[in-house]
């Protein structure tokens, strides 16, 4: 299996990109040349020199300090949203699946009911109910995307349920709790992990709208949606502050996407070998 990743080209840039923005999330302070808050305002809207690589904000703050802090910011809450996403649809899928009856039933017209509103403007109703603030972001973007999760665990679940060691299992007096987590869930991990590498990326997307929008991180903190904002106001004379904050996200999201695809490849051929 890692000889099949290795060969695959995409999923080790995607890997590479990845690796590269955790690094710079985790060491945002040892490599940030200026103080994230500083202001300078007799230096604002300054173009990318030897002194600022990135140029200045219109507060004269470092632009380039401010990317690299907005690194931690989508990593906190990309991976806040997915393991809370994780979390709740792995949980509801498998007693959906296992359970089945009336409890699959409800829970997945519950799975239908979330599914039937766009995800972005549920997130914006999440986020007006709860309040703007990180913990309230990364909860809002967990409750609408739970359900990818949810529906592919289900559908895991129902065919290996089946399987005759799980039956086996069953004969023995296996506690349910047991089954589910010792049988059943190892072996459905495989697209847990692929749609997860993918939602990291939709994750980032989706903090940077909203916080684009005004409705997730709030100024002064650095993310890179509030600093698009900013830069949209003087997006035709100072292109640079919108410019280098959408290439990182581009970045970020390309890398994501790459290597959850490579994980997809990964299974699919590990699944076709087995056959």
């Amino acid at each position: 299996m890692l000889r099949n990743f290795a060969r695959n080209r995409s999923a080790i840039i995607g890997l590479i990109i990845v690796s590269v923005f955790v690094f710079v999330a985790l060491a945002a302070p040892l490599l940030a040349p200026y103080d994230v808050y500083q202001m300078d305002m007799p230096n604002r809207l300054k173009p990318p020199t030897g002194a600022h690589w990135f140029g200045t904000d219109d507060f004269g703050r470092d632009l380039l300090t401010r990317i690299l802090f907005g690194a931690r910011i989508s990593l906190v809450v990309s991976l806040g949203t997915v393991s809370l996403a994780v979390l709740i649809g792995v949980s509801l899928g498998l007693a959906s699946g296992y359970l089945g009856g009336a409890t699959d039933i409800w829970l997945m017209r519950v799975v239908d009911v979330f599914l039937s509103f766009p995800a972005i403007l549920l997130a914006l109703a999440l986020v007006a109910v709860l309040g703007t603030g990180l913990a309230n972001l990364i909860l809002a973007l967990a409750l609408v995307s739970w359900t990818t999760y949810a529906r592919v665990v289900r559908a895991s679940t129902l065919a290996i349920k089946e399987e005759e060691y799980i039956t086996a299992a069953r004969v023995v007096g296996v506690p349910t709790w047991r089954v589910l987590v010792r049988h059943i869930l190892p072996n459905a991990a495989g697209p847990i992990i692929v749609i997860a590498a993918l939602g990291m990326g939709n994750a980032v997307v989706a903090e940077a709208a909203l916080s684009f929008l005004g409705l997730g991180v709030q100024p002064p903190e650095p993310s890179w949606g509030t600093t698009l904002t900013f830069g949209l106001a003087f997006l035709r004379e100072d292109p640079y502050l919108s410019t280098f904050p959408g290439l990182a996200i581009m970045l970020v999201v390309l890398g994501f996407n790459l290597l959850g695809d490579g994980l997809g490849d990964l299974l699919h051929a590990g699944k076709t070998s087995q056959i």
